[in-house]
């Protein structure tokens, strides 16, 4: 139950988020490795983004790629958040005192992001007919192309994401500024947790679009970036260090909301699962 609650969860955020995933990765891919200046800025913000698209390619075009968002977000953050729900409900996390520890949330959030995510890849790579086609082009390990380009980016995020949302969450009880068990103390938290993770993961993020939508060779070998960290080193050199945020308008619009209700539903998923099962 803790992983299909925790699936349901990243599903029931995904549906609110997705455009603001497509505006991101619109946003983040213009004007790659050419100097501030030299290219036509087709987005100039998250909202002109937004009418660009819609007024070009139709308002259909902001719920792109919905179905295998949707199934990721099952499998990713099933597999993410149940793990670290488990490991949580069993006293792991906490010391002999009973107090939560910040170091031992932040490995757990870490390694149940990079087990999320790992497994998850293929389906970020594309739905069905394009994992057949990668398949049969690149063989079974062409599926994961990029994974383990990606595994800092979500190593920073899920430990930063997870381990913000229970240290908050702790000391607002110890606290007392809400009631015991309301529901406020979740949402306070997932929303201080969605801050903390855009500011950590925007520049992995930048990078990790990159290398997904880099031309390859016939031997599917990237013919742009060698990796997540040459990619953030070659976009710092052209493109600044403001170029390794680019787009954060439009990640903090898409992550933040993402953050704040994956992280809500799935507290509150838990809290109604212990409540009528106990």
């Amino acid at each position: 139950m803790d992983f299909l609650m925790s699936g349901l969860a990243g599903c029931g955020a995904c549906v609110f988020t997705n455009p603001l995933e497509v505006v991101k990765t619109r946003m983040q891919l213009q004007g790659e490795l050419q100097a501030p200046g030299s290219y036509k800025r087709h987005y100039r913000n998250v909202f002109h983004a937004f009418f660009t698209i819609g007024k070009v390619d139709g308002l259909a075009a902001l719920q792109k790629g919905l179905a295998p968002a949707l199934l990721y977000q099952f499998l990713m953050n099933g597999i993410r958040l149940g793990t670290y729900g488990v490991v949580e409900a069993r006293g792991y996390l906490h010391t002999a005192e009973g107090n939560l520890s910040p170091p031992r949330s932040l490995v757990a959030g870490a390694l149940a992001g990079v087990m999320g995510a790992y497994l998850g890849s293929p389906i970020y790579m594309g739905m069905f007919q394009a994992l057949a086609e990668i398949g049969q082009k690149h063989g079974l390990v062409g599926l994961w192309r990029g994974a383990l380009g990606g595994l800092p980016r979500v190593i920073i995020g899920s430990s930063t994401q997870l381990c913000t949302f229970s240290s908050t969450k702790d000391l607002m009880s110890q606290w007392e500024i809400f009631p015991p068990q309301s529901w406020k103390v979740a949402l306070a938290a997932a929303m201080v947790s969605g801050i903390a993770v855009v500011l950590a993961m925007t520049p992995f993020d930048v990078a990790c679009t990159r290398l997904y939508n880099q031309p390859t060779d016939a031997q599917g070998k990237g013919l742009m970036y060698r990796g997540i960290l040459d990619a953030l080193l070659q976009t710092a050199r052209t493109e600044g260090l403001f170029g390794m945020y680019k787009g954060i308008g439009a990640s903090y619009f898409r992550i933040g909301p993402h953050t704040i209700l994956s992280l809500f539903f799935w507290d509150q998923l838990r809290s109604l699962y212990h409540k009528y099962t106990k």
